[in-house]
Order: structure tokens, then sequence, then C-alpha cells
């Protein structure tokens, strides 16, 4: 959604805390001439890891953006720390690989189209041709990429090669049911974000929602997380739950479960485009 907020930069920062880390960096900024906005921080007392956020105003920094890096690299190197710079202007782009449920897909582009999001979508790649209609109605190209497990290396280099061509910087499964290779994955690290239900491991296979529906479940929950080469176990963005009953039928949990599948990887793909997720040994520090 588009605000008349001027430009801003935003500093993800994580390193063994010390004292002194917060005074430094925003020391750092105001010498520059600028406004700080919004600072979060969190210390883990048990690794005893620092991990920040703080974005400043680019407006009277006196510093290009371009300049920032090498000018703050001495107060990295000093800090031990892993870091990155965004840039409020730059908009991100995501491609979305979907399979033939259509509800996360319906809810990623309205809410491109609406506005609410700042990113732009190249494309919808999926391994089957079912949902090319709905980014058809979206204006969004569409590339069907079927899966075969002979086939399957060749078609990922097909889609790296795609997703290159078109600059994508992230990318969303929106309930694309394919595992994706750890090669695959390497070249997205921390940018494929994808979404699934939480029945994971009780109720595993084709259809979770009348297993556990079998098993008369009091709840239906839904998780997003960043993909990693080990299946469903990368740092998690997003959880949430609902509570059902004896009175749902199974169609109602699938429902339920669906309306939910979209609210939490909205939220997730939201905190990602807001630079407020920090991953660090595979969980997620999520500023507010």
């Amino acid at each position: 959604m588009k605000t008349n907020r001027s430009r801003s930069i935003t500093l993800l920062i994580s390193c063994p805390d010390r004292k002194g880390i917060v005074a430094t960096v925003t020391n750092f900024i105001a010498l520059h001439n600028g406004n700080v906005i919004h600072l979060e921080q969190h210390v883990d007392l048990e690794e005893n890891v620092f991990f920040m956020r703080v974005e400043w105003d680019e407006s009277g920094f006196d510093l290009p953006y371009g300049r920032i890096a090498s000018a703050f690299r001495k107060i990295a190197d000093d800090f031990k720390m892993r870091w990155e710079l965004r840039d409020s202007d730059t908009v991100p782009r995501m491609a979305v690989f979907v399979s033939k449920e259509p509800h996360c897909l319906y809810d990623i582009l309205s809410r491109v189209r609406s506005g609410e999001w700042t990113v732009n979508v190249p494309l919808v790649i999926g391994n089957h041709p079912d949902l090319a209609p709905v980014a058809r109605r979206f204006g969004v190209p569409f590339h069907a990429f079927p899966i075969t497990r002979a086939g399957k290396a060749k078609q990922e280099r097909k889609e790296l090669s795609l997703l290159q061509k078109h600059g994508v910087d992230f990318i969303v499964l929106a309930r694309y049911m394919q595992i994706l290779s750890p090669d695959f994955v390497r070249r997205y690290p921390n940018r494929i974000i994808n979404i699934h239900h939480s029945f994971l491991p009780a109720f595993p296979g084709a259809k979770p929602y009348h297993s556990a529906y079998a098993r008369g479940v009091k709840i239906v929950g839904a998780t997003s997380h960043y993909v990693t080469s080990r299946l469903d176990t990368g740092p998690i963005i997003e959880q949430d739950v609902i509570h059902v009953s004896h009175k749902d039928s199974v169609e109602d949990l699938v429902r339920k479960g669906k309306d939910l599948e979209k609210v939490v990887l909205a939220r997730a793909v939201w905190r990602h485009l807001q630079n407020k997720v920090l991953v660090y040994n595979n969980k997620t520090v999520i500023f507010e």
C-alpha cells in the first residue's frame, strides 16, 4: 500500500552480545544526520547473541545509499556482525509456485493488485497447468513445468534459468506440492517461503484433514517457514491455529484450514517484504 512516508533505510544485525552495540550503531546514523524512526533489539541469553533492526529516514542522511556499506564495515567488523542493508525504494520481485489448489494464489495476487503489497510478480510457475487461468486473470504470465522423477533436475534447471532471467528476488510456494532439490534451495537461501497445514508429523499424506477429522482434533493450524534442504524443518516465520469441534465436518476443516493458510502465508510474506525477519540457527527473530 502506497504511503506518503519518505524513503527509509533498514539495517538488520546479529552478532555476539556486548556493551555499546546500540550506542555505536545509532551514533553512526546520527553522525551522518540520520533520524531513527524504528529500532528493535533482542538478546538471546542462552546463545549470547544480539539482534537488532534499525530503520532511519533517508532524507537529510549525508551518505548516498551506495556508500553506506563501506562506511559501516569497520563497525561491523569490530563487533563481528552479520548484517544486511535494505532500501525502501527497492521493489522486490516475487515468483509464485503453485500446483492445483488456487486459494493462496488468489489471495496473493489480490493483495498485489490492490496495492497492499509493494512487490512485482513477473511470473507464476506451476507443475500443473490448472491455475494458468487464475494467473491470466491478474495479468501475470504463467509457465508450466510438469515434474516427473526422471525429469525433475532438467525442469528445475529451466525454472532457475527463468527466475534468473526475470530477476526474481524471492519465491513463494503457494501450496506447491513438490519438494525442491537441495541445489535449487541453495540458490535462494532464506528466500523461499512455504505454507502448509500444521498437522505434521501426526497426519502426513495427501488427505491430512480427513485423518485429523477421524481423530477428532480440536484445532486446525498452519505454518509458514523458509525452505531448507530438510523437508518442512526450515526457520518458522508465522503460525496460527483456530479451534474446531465435533460439529465440524471434513469439509468444514478443509475450508477453515484453507482460510488459515491464506492468512498465515500473507503474514509471512508481509514480514519478509518489510524486512522484519532475521534468521539465526534455523530459527527466526521477528521484529514487530
